[in-house]
């Protein structure tokens, strides 16, 4: 898969190709993400065009202001990883600025959709594009003159709700990663780097994998979860915590720590990049009042976790 980064006011040179091409940000490539992709993907068969996806980085809030913290459900480099697995050979990558915020959807059509190539645009039915988003769905098509085809895909609901990014977020801030997953389409993926933690894990018998997730990563409520864990392509079952370790640390510590302990694995992962997949949670986070009642707590855990994944077809 070709990734063109795209810096306004600039347009790249395509070599003549032409494109059905899905556009939107697509904050964790969802089961509505996937049916805008999709679509775009079969069109480019049915119309012998190169499959396509035009997406923005960063977040356009990160750069307008309407976010104090942006988190990302796919950061950067897991999106690229998912788009080239749904079949896209180029993704166009616009460098979200001020200054690109600024272009009319006149000018967006023209540099970004007619100058690229494309011959056709897949969108959802709430894209917007252009200065303020005032470009709808049905600009494109208005302005199209006949250069391009549209198709604009409806809402995607789950139990008569959209299936939508904020509503993911949602279910994460309250420790809901199988209801996530549901609507991902697929568990909840962290990647991050295995790091040197405290080592009170492997003191009190119950060794973790320290992971550093990726800049950006958003991250479920602190809990206890059932999880699996990838190092050097190798699945692994864990239970996973993640919090601020009440029963040890500093109470003004706001660190959010993500440790795995591995119930099939006994090895050295320091410095290993590796995947993450929440799979359930299994309790709240607490404080112990000791270590005994800790340890009893997460041989429950464990078993619990045991149990989940057993039954677990991704695991």
């Amino acid at each position: 898969m070709k990734i063109q980064h795209i810096e306004y006011p600039e347009i790249p040179e395509t070599g003549g190709w032409e494109y059905s091409m899905a556009a939107g940000f697509f904050d964790g490539i969802h089961r509505g993400h996937q049916e805008v992709i999709g679509h775009a993907m079969d069109v480019a068969r049915e119309k012998g065009l190169l499959p396509a996806v035009m997406t923005f980085d960063p977040h356009p809030s990160a750069v307008l202001g309407s976010r104090k913290e942006v988190t990302y459900i796919t950061p950067y480099k897991q999106k690229m990883q998912l788009l080239e697995e749904m079949g896209a050979d180029t993704v166009f990558v616009i460098h979200f600025t001020k200054e690109f915020a600024s272009v009319t959807p006149e000018q967006f059509i023209e540099c970004y959709i007619r100058k690229l190539g494309v011959r056709h645009i897949t969108c959802g039915y709430d894209f917007s594009f252009g200065r303020f988003g005032k470009g709808k769905p049905d600009d494109l098509e208005r302005l199209s003159g006949g250069g391009y085809g549209v198709s604009v895909i409806g809402k995607v609901t789950e139990e008569d709700d959209k299936i939508s990014s904020t509503r993911i977020r949602s279910m994460l801030s309250e420790g809901d990663v199988s209801g996530a997953a549901h609507l991902l389409g697929r568990p909840l993926m962290t990647d991050g780097t295995v790091i040197e933690g405290d080592k009170r894990g492997r003191l009190i018998g119950f060794p973790t994998a320290n992971v550093d997730p990726v800049p950006g990563s958003c991250l479920p409520a602190p809990g206890v979860y059932a999880a699996t864990f990838e190092a050097d392509g190798t699945l692994h079952d864990g239970v996973l915590n993640a919090g601020y370790r009440p029963t040890f640390k500093d109470p003004s510590d706001t660190f959010l720590s993500v440790e795995v302990h591995l119930l099939d694995f006994d090895g050295n992962l320091y410095g290993k990049d590796v995947r993450v997949r929440w799979i359930r949670r299994i309790r709240e986070e607490r404080k112990f009042a000791g270590i005994d009642e800790l340890k009893a707590q997460i041989t429950r855990d464990k078993e619990e976790a045991f149990r989940i994944l057993s039954a677990h077809p991704d695991s």
